[in-house]
């Protein structure tokens, strides 16, 4: 599969990422910090837990858009309650809303019950907000990643999302960037996250195809440009994401 071409600097690279804070014990203090540290890094959003979105809104000041998830982190919700938390996230000021699938429904084989979930949720969510779809695709088989792809597309999603961050199976890998962007690349947008702690990482999803990056620790990985030999290693301090 041919590489997209990834970004040559930090200022490039840091307008994939959405720089994230979705530990359960972040506070108001927590998030006020995570946005002027992504407003000084340069970054696309902050994704931040619902709770927590109106502040973000008002702490960002239309510097940086706002992101925050639903159905979090299992996706083992109603429709109608993802459907309702969403639509009060977009009350509170949210741009971009990233929803967990059912993981159980897609294992079974159930795509109907995917898309449907899927569709859902964009009905609550305006035309002119971006939303992400979550597929957790360490816990689901090639096959199952492109069935979730598709789901995911006929409902109308913007974006197809490799993780959660918080799966004991793990997060993103490069196979499944690449499998994610043959399926809907040039259509939907790829999001890479879950587990991208260096620069290296962060070069290789892009190369693979990711359009967008859930970082926690977005300095770091930035840092890597100005450090001897490439990819800085430093693990992130703000979570798993």
């Amino acid at each position: 599969m041919s590489e997209h071409p990834t970004p040559a600097t930090a200022v490039e690279l840091a307008r994939y990422v959405d720089h994230t804070l979705l530990k359960p014990e972040a506070t108001a203090a927590d998030v006020s910090a995570l946005v002027t540290e992504g407003a000084a890094l340069g970054v696309f959003s902050v994704c931040v837990s619902p709770t927590f979105v109106a502040h973000a809104v008002e702490a960002a000041g239309g510097r940086l858009a706002v992101a925050t998830v639903c159905g979090f982190p299992s996706g083992k919700h109603a429709s109608e309650i993802k459907a309702a938390e969403a639509a009060r996230s977009v009350l509170d000021g949210a741009d971009e809303v990233d929803m967990v699938i059912d993981v159980g429904a897609a294992k079974a084989g159930g795509f109907d019950v995917v898309q449907d979930d899927i569709a859902a949720v964009r009905a609550a969510v305006p035309a002119d907000k971006i939303l992400k779809v979550i597929i957790e695709s360490a816990a689901l088989t090639d096959t199952e990643v492109v069935a979730a792809c598709r789901a995911a597309e006929a409902a109308g999603a913007d974006f197809v999302k490799t993780s959660t961050g918080f799966h004991p199976t793990g997060g993103a890998s490069v196979h499944a960037v690449e499998l994610m962007a043959a399926t809907v690349g040039g259509r939907l947008g790829i999001k890479a996250s879950g587990g991208v702690r260096t620069l290296a990482d962060a070069q290789a999803m892009i190369a693979a195809g990711a359009t967008r990056l859930g970082l926690s620790g977005t300095g770091a990985v930035l840092a890597g440009f100005d450090a001897d030999g490439g990819a800085d290693t430093t693990a992130p301090d703000g979570g798993s994401y």
